[in-house]
Parts: structure tokens; sequence; C-alpha cells
């Protein structure tokens, strides 16, 4: 495809960037962090910020420079040893970052992140607040999963996601993804040589998350799957994204510059709200709630509140507060809040009218089950349901 002058122009004219870099860019395919590399993208997010540009770096790399220190050959399956890995690794990390922003003058701050830090509403908003106190200042944040004490159960996964979620975070208006790859092509061009090269793109277009393939490196975690993927996220604030090979010489400074490279993902998503993007980027969800036919036109035609009387099911167990995915007969979810009644107490006022809650409960805390403001609305799925292709965004 031709580039896209106004795609370019965005990305030469954002003040805000987030950066991810892959760990095989920073720890020379695993053989420990790589100095010199450190310098070339600390260099480069110098040259940016004294443009006046706000920039967020979020660097893999912890794990692979703990193997590194600890003689280990292989990424380690155990979560225990990973986490060991990571509280190794985190050091020396860290270290390269502080000494290579200091020799052009920066101060840096590592900020350590869990799904809990931003499923939690309040923990969000205080990270939020963190990172627009360190950008006012001048700081670089650097930005890491805290790998050292999360489990299967609560990680998010791999740091492509979690640029995304910064760029939610933040309301970056680009997320610049540096991998050891090209970009996007239409097959794995190392087992596909008439794989097509996909310059410009637009971020939750199903057809190229069917394309994207699946396992990187063996240093990393991520595939060019989960960079589609975190497009799509960052698409939800507006943020566009590239996937752009870090082998490239100077390749910020150029991509700031407007010049073409890698794989440009448009952001052409509606944008949602600052809560919305909290809601919808719940990777754990604590259970689901089967709507009928009748729900799930109140909900997402009619923008009104979710009643229980339009509740047929429930499975999980969650407390009130907890978010909540509203499904269909068929599974498909539609939407996703703030519940009101835990499950117990949803299961017992399920397909009841509101008038009734009283007297089955012994009060009412609510009358709706989900208010309209406290959710987020989708035609098809988000992230983990695949039996769906595009995200709608429904405001109340």
């Amino acid at each position: 495809m031709a580039a896209n002058s106004n795609m370019q122009s965005a990305i030469a004219q954002a003040k805000r960037l987030v950066v991810k870099v892959g760990s095989s860019l920073v720890t020379n395919e695993g053989k420990g962090i790589d100095v010199q590399a450190v310098a070339h993208w600390a260099r480069q997010i110098a040259a940016l910020h004294a443009q006046g540009k706000q920039m967020v770096l979020v660097s893999s790399g912890a794990i692979a420079e703990g193997m590194a220190r600890l003689g280990w050959p292989r990424r380690p399956n155990a979560m225990h040893e990973l986490q060991a890995a990571a509280a190794v690794g985190q050091m020396g990390l860290i270290q390269a970052y502080e000494v290579a922003f200091a020799q052009h003058g920066i101060r840096t701050a590592q900020i350590l992140l869990t799904h809990e830090d931003l499923a939690d509403r309040r923990r969000y908003l205080n990270a939020r607040s963190t990172l627009y106190t360190l950008l006012a200042l001048g700081v670089v944040p650097i930005v890491n999963e805290n790998d050292t004490v999360v489990t299967d159960e609560i990680r998010l996964g791999d740091n492509d996601t979690l640029g995304a979620l910064v760029t939610n975070l933040i309301e970056a208006e680009a997320l610049i993804i540096l991998t050891d790859q090209a970009g996007l092509y239409s097959a794995d061009p190392r087992k596909d040589p008439a794989a097509r090269f996909i310059s410009i793109g637009r971020a939750g277009d199903p057809a190229l998350e069917a394309m994207a393939g699946g396992s990187g490196s063996s240093i990393g975690t991520g595939g060019m799957l989960t960079k589609v993927l975190a497009a799509k996220r960052a698409a939800n604030s507006g943020g566009h994204t590239v996937i752009a090979s870090g082998r490239e010489s100077d390749v910020l400074l150029r991509l700031s510059g407007g010049e073409q490279i890698g794989t440009e993902l448009r952001a052409l998503l509606p944008v949602r709200s600052a809560r919305q993007r909290w809601l919808a980027n719940h990777l754990r969800l604590r259970g689901r709630v089967t709507l009928d036919s009748g729900a799930v036109q109140a909900v997402t035609r009619d923008h009104k509140s979710l009643l229980a009387i339009g509740v047929s099911a429930v499975e999980g167990e969650f407390e009130r507060g907890d978010v909540v995915a509203c499904v269909d007969q068929h599974g498909v979810e539609y939407g996703r809040g703030l519940i009101n009644y835990s499950s117990t107490d949803t299961r017992r006022i399920l397909r009841q009218p509101s008038s009734r809650i009283a007297d089955i409960l012994g009060s009412m805390s609510d009358v709706e089950l989900m208010h309209r403001d406290n959710m987020v609305f989708v035609r098809g799925p988000l992230p983990g349901n695949p039996t769906c292709t595009e995200t709608v965004i429904s405001e109340p």
C-alpha cells in the first residue's frame, strides 16, 4: 500500500509517545544486556525529548538479563524461577538505562506494573497520576511488568500489551513497537517467500489478526499477533501504532521525522473515555452474566442499564464492584461493567423485576444490576473471546 501523509504527520507531530523495545533488541539475543543497544535507544529518545516530546519507554529484558547473569541457557518454565530471573535481571536492566540516559542529562524512573495495578480503579488512577507527574518533570519513565511477583493468573502476558495499556493510560498519540522483524507480513516470511509486506493497515482489522503469526523468538514472549492486538488496544485512546524493526538505524528519529518505516496501524476506531478504557482493558474478568435477547438489545441499542430481569445465568464468583462480562445466549460478549451485586445475590435475583430485589435479599442497594455509566458496550469480542471480530463503542 502507498504511504499515507496524514498517518505520517500524526506520528511526526505526536507530542507524547510510548516506545516498546523487545528483549532481543536490548539483550543481544539473550546474551545479557547489550550496553551499546541501550545507549542507542537512550540517544534517540534523548533527541526526541530535546524536541519537547514526552517519552515513555516500555522495555523487556529483565528475565533475559537474569538468565544471562544466572547462567541459564534456556528460559525456565517454573514460575518461581522466572520470578527469580526477573528479580536478578531488573537490577542490570535499569542500571544500564540509568547510566545511558545520564549521559544526556536525563533522569529516569522505574515503573513496575501488574494487571492488578491496572484492574483496580484507585491503583489505575494512581499509576496514571504518577506517570503524568514524571512526564511533567521531564523524567523518562521506564516501564516493565513486575515479573518478580506476578503469576499466570494475574500477569499481563507480554510487553506489547503493556505498551498498549500504557498508551491508553497516558493518552499517548503514538505507540512504537520495536522488534526483530521488519513489520507485519501476510504470512510468516521465514516460512513463506511469497509473503507480502503490509505497510499500512487499520488497527482492529480482523484480517490483520488472521495474518499475524504465532510465537516470536525464544527470548521474548510476544509474537506478531500480540503486536497487532496491542495496536487495537492503543487505538481505543486514539493512539496510532507503528511496528518496525529495531535494527533500522535511528529508527525512532526517522519515524518522528515522518519517514515510512515498518507497518503503520491507524487508529480509526471510536475513541473511548478514560473510564471506558479502564473497563475494556481488564484482561481477567471475575465472571459473566448471560443476557436474554431483550436485555442485549436494551444495553447495546437502547443504551439502557442492565436489570436483573434480563439475566438468565451467572458464571464465576464475584463481589459487588467487580468487572463482569455480559454475554448473549451463545456466549458472545456484548459488554462489561461494574456489577452492583455479588454472584451469590445475582443468582438469587436473576429473572426477577427490580421491585422484588428488596423482598428477596432483605434490602436493595441498587435498582440496576449494572448501571449504564459503569459499562462499556461492544459488538463482537474483546481480546480473549474468539467468537466475534469487531469491537464497536456505544456511548451511554
